[in-house]
Parts: C-alpha cells; sequence; structure tokens
C-alpha cells in the first residue's frame, strides 16, 4: 500500500481534497498502482512551528 505523505502549513478541506485527488492520481498513473491502494496524510504545521532561515514564517507572511 503506499503511502503519501505532506507536510505543510494550514490549509482549506477544498485545498486538502484537490491536493490528494492530484497526487493520487499522478503517482497512480507513474507507478501504475490502482488510486484506491494509496494513502495519503497531510500533517498541517502552524506557521509560528515553521522556520524559513532564521524567521519564523508566521513574521515573514505578517511583512509581505
Amino acid at each position: 500500500m503506499p503511502v503519501i505523505n505532506v507536510d505543510c502549513g494550514k490549509i482549506t478541506k477544498e485545498q486538502k481534497e484537490k491536493l490528494v485527488e492530484v497526487l493520487v492520481s499522478k503517482a497512480s498513473e507513474i507507478l501504475n498502482i490502482p488510486e484506491e491502494a494509496f494513502l495519503t496524510f497531510i500533517k498541517e504545521s502552524e506557521l509560528d512551528n515553521i522556520g524559513k532561515g532564521t524567521k519564523l514564517l508566521s513574521e515573514i507572511r505578517k511583512n509581505q
């Protein structure tokens, strides 16, 4: 059973649905494995818990 793991910031339910649809569809096509065999795990992190360089993403986004 193939597993797809996605680590990201907070995303909407609609974004999750589209992400799972596209990732599984393309992986199924490339690997020649039925879409139903895939499990997809989405791990969301608050922007305060993600750093880029020396700054938190929450601060970077606030300043954009």
